[in-house]
């Protein structure tokens, strides 16, 4: 079942503004094709789950390749009146961050109104692939997110770690340093996580 945004207001009508209009360029697209799949990942989908940090782009890749629209960004002003830009960002790929085969197939289809799903079907990583996305590079940022994610309630340190080491099976070259990230996310994640309740597994 499509999930429903737990964030309202400006953002939201942001984010399916800019939806909307990458959904309305598949318009003469054949219906064989369709639907196109967007995998969001980033701070906008760590928003959506959290109400965490709002993120000024967008960071997604399609199931297909798609020639976007020009006109990917919206001015418009958050709750406090202050002024913000959304952007679709172009440069984004996720060919070298630490990424499960499986997050497309798992990522959690969003409901937008407005944007038809048998068009353009907008989905988000799952918490824990969101989490293990943010461990190759491991900035102050991604910290942080990988915090937000932890108390909420949305990851557990121990299958944070299966689904990185997982992922980490279908990488080639020295990762040393990202095994230490690995290390370094499950600690973060185990400081932030609030207390488990009797009785549960973490």
């Amino acid at each position: 079942m499509p999930a429903s945004p737990k964030v309202r207001g400006p953002y939201l009508d942001a984010f399916r503004t800019i939806a909307g209009r990458i959904a309305d360029a598949l318009a003469d697209v054949p219906k064989r094709s369709l639907p196109v799949a967007m995998y969001v990942a980033g701070g906008a989908a760590l928003h959506f789950y959290t109400g965490a940090r709002i993120s000024e782009d967008i960071d997604a890749v399609f199931s297909r390749r798609v020639v976007l629209p020009e006109d990917l960004d919206v001015a418009y002003r958050d709750a406090d009146g202050r002024a913000r830009l959304l952007y679709f960002d172009r440069q984004y790929n996720d060919t070298y961050g630490l990424l499960h085969e499986s997050a497309h197939d798992d990522a959690v289809s969003l409901a937008l109104e407005g944007v038809d799903s048998r068009v353009l079907d907008v989905r988000l990583l799952t918490p824990i692939d969101l989490a293990v996305s943010k461990i190759a590079r491991l900035s102050d940022q991604d910290r942080e997110d990988i915090a937000a994610l932890a108390r909420a309630g949305l990851v557990k340190p121990g299958v944070l770690r299966r689904r990185a080491e997982e992922a980490l099976g279908g990488y080639v070259g020295d990762v040393a340093r990202v095994r230490t990230s690995i290390d370094i996310a499950c600690r973060i994640v185990e400081d932030a996580a609030p207390a488990p309740r009797k009785g549960s597994r973490r």
